[in-house]
Order: structure tokens, then sequence, then C-alpha cells
């Protein structure tokens, strides 16, 4: 049976209603979304990659940026609290960009371009240098909304990581984003990165192990050794000890 005109105009009708759906859900999306901090944003202010270094923001937070043609950048900056040790945190920075896609299922798969995405990892009381590393981590967003916020009365953006674990909220803050060029930066790099300095910095994973390769491998140290308590204390015992002998010894006048 051959459709009828009417027909034919229908279904052609129906696709280009749901493609303006999809349209009007990604124009909601574009811009750079950032935590309340408002200190940790995407671009040149978080990763300079001529000098290949991370720039360490004032707070901790989360940024994201989307463009309408499927690009994304995101950066990560965390501090991870010791509780046995409270004077050492460890602390993560990250930042990777690449194309994102919406495969209709309300979700957002993004995938980094390999050979761009940075690490620096912090441990002030193991290692001497901080670990810079390469990293590569595809991310799969369960679910994501943008909505107004009811308190603050701007776009907010919700994001559901891959298990429905939702990540804090972000708030619109440029439309368009402000982002580093959509396209790889570091084409030819090497295993050579500057030395990373320490700094207390933070970030979180996505939904898959990250591939991680050092750039600069002099930042790969052995951990400092912690001192022992007890020596201090015996050494304490010891020179108290002496000091008594030599207040009780006689002196000659």
């Amino acid at each position: 049976m051959i459709p009828s005109i009417q027909n034919l105009l229908a279904v052609a009708l129906l696709g280009l209603t749901a493609l303006r759906v999809v349209d009007a859900q990604d124009a909601k999306l574009v811009g750079t979304w950032t935590t309340k901090s408002k200190k940790v944003l995407t671009g040149p202010g978080f990763y300079d990659p001529v000098a290949d270094r991370l720039i360490e923001p004032e707070f901790a937070g989360i940024s994201y940026s989307f463009t309408a043609d499927g690009f994304f950048e995101s950066a990560y900056y965390r501090a991870i609290p010791n509780p046995t040790t409270p004077q050492c945190p460890s602390s993560i920075m990250q930042w990777q960009h690449g194309t994102y896609s919406l495969p209709g299922d309300g979700s957002i798969v993004m995938t980094p371009f390999a050979v761009d995405g940075r690490q620096l990892t912090s441990s002030p009381c193991q290692y001497d240098t901080a670990i810079y590393v390469r990293y590569n981590q595809p991310e799969t967003m369960k679910r994501y909304e943008v909505i107004t916020d009811p308190f603050h009365n701007v776009p907010r953006l919700n994001l559901f990581r891959f298990d429905g674990a939702p990540l804090q909220p972000m708030y619109l803050v440029y439309s368009p984003p402000q982002m580093l060029p959509t396209q790889t930066l570091n084409p030819t790099a090497t295993a050579t990165g500057a030395k990373a300095k320490r700094t207390l910095d933070g970030g979180d994973g996505g939904s898959q192990h990250p591939i991680i390769e050092p750039l600069n491998k002099n930042a790969l140290v052995d951990p400092v050794k912690p001192h022992n308590a007890d020596t201090w204390w015996w050494a304490g015992v010891g020179l108290t000890a002496l000091g008594t002998v030599m207040y009780m010894m006689p002196t000659s006048y």
C-alpha cells in the first residue's frame, strides 16, 4: 500500500518537531557551568596548554562547558581530607576536553581527546613533588536536567553519574562557553612535562577507570618516610637525663 501524501507530510512534521525538541535541549546545555564557589572554570585560567601546566584555583569545585556543535571541556579541583592525619590532606586537579553526544535516552556521553587530558595529584606528607600525568577518562552521565534554581533564580545544571549519583549542582556563568580551542592541543606531546609543584587541589572521577601516563618521571618519587615518634621520645628522655646529671654535678668556685 502506497502511503498518502498526507501521511508522508505528517511523518515529516513529526520528525521536524522531534528535531526541534533535541535542538532546544542542546540549547539549554550550551555554556560554562560551575559549582557554588565559582572559582573553578574551564578555559585558560585552569589549564595552560602552552606551558603544559594546571593552574590552582582559590577554592575547590567542578566546571563543565558544552558547545552547540558537540564539544565539551571539564575541570575538577578537589581536596581529599585525611582523618588520621588532618594536617596532611591530598588533592587532585583534572582537566579534559573532547566531544560529547546525546544518545536520546537523556544521557550525555563524553569522549575526551586522549592525549590532551591532564591530572595533578598532590600528597605533601608522602611525596616531595606532585605527580603530573596524562589522563584519559571517558564519562557517561546517566541523565541531566537544566532548571531554574528556585533560590538563586539562575539556570542550574544537574548531572547524574553513570550510577545515578548526583554531582554538585552547577550554575551557568558564561554563554557562549569559556573554553580552550575545541581541537587536539598537544598532538605530539611527549613524556616531558614541566616539573609539577606541590599544590592543594581536588577532583572527581567518572564512570570508568582512567588511563594515566606519567608526564614527569622526576615527580614519581619515593614517599617521604614519616618520623618515628618513639625515637623522638627516647631522644628527649636522654637529653633530660643528661641535663639532670650535669645539674647535679658539683661545681668548683
